[in-house]
């Protein structure tokens, strides 16, 4: 039993490593700190890292030093030797084996990072090029930064690169300006020793040197004996002269710029410039005074003269040569001309008068003349007088009419016209002339149809045109379109309307496709209206109808244009014709009612609306329209009849809308509020009806009513805007603010990111004073509609005045275009006083979008405060052209029932008397 137990024991303490072979790179002792055997062959003694060193054997100071300093180098700290898995100093496991699992791990890692590399590469290879780009953006080479100076060069002309000054010299500043030199004036005697090969070491008391030395008497000035060479002292002269000006002469030029004031300068520029033979020279000047001689009256022979003169340097010779030259040929255009290039300028302007008296009719010397004079009054006399002389000269009138100003111009432009006008005759000749010399010219043809226009042959224009096309086609020129549609627009900005039409007409369908044909004409049409060429437009406009009668939109392209640039009378001819092709259109009927009646006919109009109805029976848009000319009219009963017949005839929701206004607008409520009793159980998902039926009872002072008929409405329109909000400020009125901001809360829930509702939520917080919830909730509203203008411009008079300008800046970044923001930041400038900015922005404002009406109102009131009459007037007159139909305090009093007659100016004056100063 105990050899069992025994047994038993020692299975059970037998560890189960024990005869499994060891795993790869197991080092026994390894993890209690021990380090096994080594021999001296592997690392050195076999001692442990930890034992204590023997002295015997311990390596000398140095190399101990130098081994502490090489285990400090060995641990770098430096941010370069950090490595972010590892740390300082390398790996931790530098010294291990590298086996077999290491190597596999090294494998995964890096099969890892390849692949996250692959992912990251784009994203890498993107931001590296915009580092680099923005690299050489700050930082460009200099072959960049004088790119723009090098494509200038192309630019620079022959003399202004002539006078480039060379570059300076390298030697320092005193070697390269050395102090002048002294020089001792010498006698003669001295330079004829010289010259004569004699040497001396001593002063000769008779030269007058003998004072330069100290302590030597000097008895006088005697007069050197010997007999003197004076031609070889003049060459020493000249030799030394000629030395002297080579050193101070200007690298540059050659030109000498020692004595400005001196004679050498002087003489200097007496050198001749000739550089070739002398013998030629005078060949030259003996054939040309031959010339001279024998016809005196041939001016080319006093001009070659003179040049030849000039060129060797003698240009006094020259002038001289001139002068005669002209006195022998005083009818001379060249030689006068000649003289006066010669002349220095002071003595030009005589040279040039006595020409003008000799040749008063030669265009070039009056010209020449006004080259002379630098002042521009003196040159503006000059073309004057010139053209009491020449009073038909075209460069003459054009150079005096480029001096004047444009008032001065515009009367002599007149005159020029008035003296330069050619006959009718002649004017054709030379057009005749110019199309058979150059037949690829189209505007010599189109210049042909404006001068038949201008002399009244109508006719022929359009034959002039045709003609042109043919002619062009047949000798090989492309038609292009763009091309002859500028002429068209030139020759209507001339005056040639009847050309303009008939261009238009030949090319309106060169090179359009046909199913192209219809929007390649609107386009054509739009962007002569853009260009200001409204002939032109209507031109195209024209053909366009002409070949699509049938077609609404064209039509109503054309009414608006007319409407827009035309006359009263263009646009009812043109609605005329229009609802005679399109009968079934509406809108063309209406706009003609509506011309009438603008004019004051409403017979007419109602002639056209009977026309109407006989065409489009049963049409709402038609029965309003008639229902508005009467009720305008104040035909309040024929208005009544007329609603009562749609009502059985149409009844639509806003037939019946109309029908309770009428009753609601002539104070008969009890029978508005039947209509609407029976409209809203007709039409019970139409919210205008529902409104109209409370606000009606809220003027009963019906409170209660009202309420329930706001309540029930909304449960049929449950997306109506307006509802929710005229619901809320009831309740509001009634002091229930809790139920009020209920109520705009279920609204914002089925109604999201509808800033109105959270405007409105808003200065509900306001009117009771709680600027905190009021903030808190703004923030909200902006984050829910982040690009809502309304709520921006509310946000912006929130803020206090120190943080209204920053304000207004986020709400530019985030509504730049934004109407209801611009306005804000107009008013903002208003309570700043910055009235020109405020101007500026208000016009902006009222550009972006002319139809909201509270834009119109405050720069009305700003331009009554801080404008000019005429501001005044035309901000009105802008106003009433744009007709504006929305903004917040617009529609408050346009909508209101005792205002139902108002026209724009009376809106616009009611609307101002409203608003308040922003402050």
């Amino acid at each position: 039993m105990s050899n069992i137990t025994a047994a038993v024991i020692a299975n059970r303490n037998k560890k189960h490593f024990l005869g499994v072979p060891a795993p790869l790179g197991y080092v026994a002792g390894v993890g209690r700190g021990a380090t096994g055997f080594t021999t001296r062959s592997d690392i050195g003694p076999a001692r442990d890292a930890n034992d204590v060193s023997d002295d015997r054997h311990a390596p000398p100071a140095t190399k101990r030093k130098k081994k502490d300093e090489e285990e400090e180098e060995d641990e770098d700290l430096n941010d370069s030797n950090y490595d972010e898995f590892s740390g300082y100093s390398g790996s931790l496991f530098s010294k291990d084996p590298y086996d077999k699992d290491d190597e596999e791990a090294d494998a995964i890692y890096d099969s890892i990072e390849k692949r996250m590399d692959e992912k990251r590469k784009e994203y890498r290879d993107r931001r590296l090029r915009e580092d680099l780009e923005r690299y050489r953006q700050e930082r460009p080479k200099i072959q960049q930064q004088f790119s723009d100076l090098k494509r200038s060069l192309a630019t620079v002309t022959s003399e202004e690169w002539s006078t480039i000054p060379e570059v300076g010299d390298s030697r320092n500043r005193k070697q390269r300006n050395p102090r002048a030199e002294k020089f001792t004036p010498l006698p003669d005697s001295v330079l004829s020793r010289n010259l004569g090969g004699e040497t001396t070491s001593s002063l000769d008391a008779s030269s007058g040197l003998a004072s330069m030395v100290p302590g030597v008497a000097t008895p006088g000035m005697l007069t050197p004996t010997g007999d003197l060479d004076l031609r070889k002292i003049g060459q020493a002269r000249n030799t030394l002269m000629n030395v002297k000006l080579s050193q101070v002469s200007d690298s540059v030029t050659g030109q000498t710029v020692v004595d400005p004031k001196g004679y050498l300068t002087d003489l200097q520029s007496m050198i001749p410039t000739y550089g070739g033979d002398i013998n030629d020279i005078k060949k030259a000047r003996l054939l040309l005074k031959s010339v001279r001689e024998t016809n005196p009256n041939h001016p080319p022979a006093w001009i070659a003269s003179a040049r030849l003169e000039e060129v060797t340097g003698k240009v006094q010779m020259a002038r001289n040569l001139i002068m005669r030259g002209c006195e022998m040929n005083p009818q001379s255009e060249d030689l006068w001309l000649e003289a006066a290039r010669l002349q220095p300028p002071d003595t030009a302007k005589a040279v040039i008068a006595q020409a003008a008296r000799h040749i008063p009719t030669s265009v070039r010397i009056w010209i020449k003349a006004a080259d002379l004079e630098t002042e521009t009054k003196a040159k503006r006399r000059v073309f004057r007088k010139a053209l009491e002389h020449i009073p038909n000269s075209v460069r003459l009138w054009k150079a005096a009419v480029e001096l004047e100003n444009p008032d001065d111009a515009r009367i002599l432009l007149s005159r020029a016209v008035e003296c330069c006008n050619t006959s009718r005759e002649n004017a054709r000749k030379v057009l005749n002339k110019a199309r058979e010399n150059i037949p690829t010219d189209r505007q010599i043809w189109t210049t042909a149809a404006k001068l038949e226009e201008a002399n009244g042959n109508i006719h022929m224009v359009e034959k002039i045109v045709d003609r042109s096309l043919t002619s062009l086609t047949a000798n090989g020129v492309e038609i292009n379109r763009d091309h002859w549609f500028q002429e068209a627009i030139e020759a209507e900005k001339s005056g040639a309307v009847h050309c303009c039409q008939a261009i238009v007409k030949a090319v309106i369908g060169i090179g359009v496709e046909e199913e192209d044909r219809k929007q390649t004409w609107i386009d054509d049409a739009e962007f002569c209206a853009k260009e200001n060429a409204f002939e032109c437009a209507r031109a195209v406009y024209a053909h366009a109808l002409q070949m699509f009668p049938s077609k609404k939109s064209i039509w109503l392209r054309a009414a608006y244009f007319e409407k827009n640039h035309g006359t009263r009378e263009s646009l009812e001819a043109l609605l005329q014709r229009a609802v005679a092709h399109c009968p079934k259109s509406e809108i063309l009927w209406l706009m003609g009612a509506k011309s009438k009646w603008m004019a004051g006919d409403v017979p007419a109009a109602r002639g056209i609306l009977s026309l109407a109805f006989q065409a489009n029976p049963n049409s709402e848009d038609i029965w309003l329209a008639a229902v508005k000319l009467e009720s305008e009219n104040s035909e309040y009963e024929r208005a009544r009849r007329l609603l009562a017949k749609a009502r059985g005839s149409a009844p639509t929701p806003r037939v019946m809308m109309k029908s309770a206004r009428l009753e609601w607008a002539l104070e008969r409520l009890d029978e508005a509020l039947r209509l609407l009793a029976e409209a809203v159980e007709v039409f019970p998902d139409f919210p205008k009806l529902w409104m109209m039926k409370g606000q009606i009872e809220e003027q009963q002072q019906r409170t209660d009513d009202a309420a329930a008929t706001y309540t029930l409405a909304l449960k049929k329109c449950p997306t109506s805007i307006p509802l929710w909000i005229l619901s809320a400020n009831l309740e509001e009125r009634k002091g229930v603010l809790t139920k009020a901001r209920s109520i705009l809360e279920r609204g914002r829930l089925r109604n999201p990111k509808v800033a109105v509702l959270w405007l409105e939520a808003i200065r509900v917080e306001l009117r009771a004073g709680l600027k905190e919830i009021a903030s808190t909730m703004m923030a909200r509203a902006l984050q829910e509609c982040p690009n809502a203008g309304e709520l921006w411009a509310e946000a912006i008079f929130m803020e206090t005045k120190p943080q209204r300008k920053t304000k207004s800046v986020d709400a530019l970044k985030k509504c730049e275009h934004d109407p209801h923001v611009l306005l804000a930041v107009s008013k903002l400038f208003w309570s700043e006083h910055k009235f020109s900015k405020c101007r500026d922005w208000f016009n902006r404002t009222v550009k972006i979008d002319p139809d909201l009406g509270d834009a119109w109102a405050y720069f009305y009131k700003f331009e009554l405060l801080h404008g000019t009459e005429q501001q005044q007037q035309e901000v009105l007159e802008r106003c009433i052209a744009a007709e504006p139909t929305h903004g917040e305090s617009w529609c408050r009093v346009s909508k209101c029932i005792r205002n139902w007659q108002f026209k724009t100016p009376d809106v616009l004056r009611a609307v101002v008397r409203e608003l308040s100063v922003p402050i």
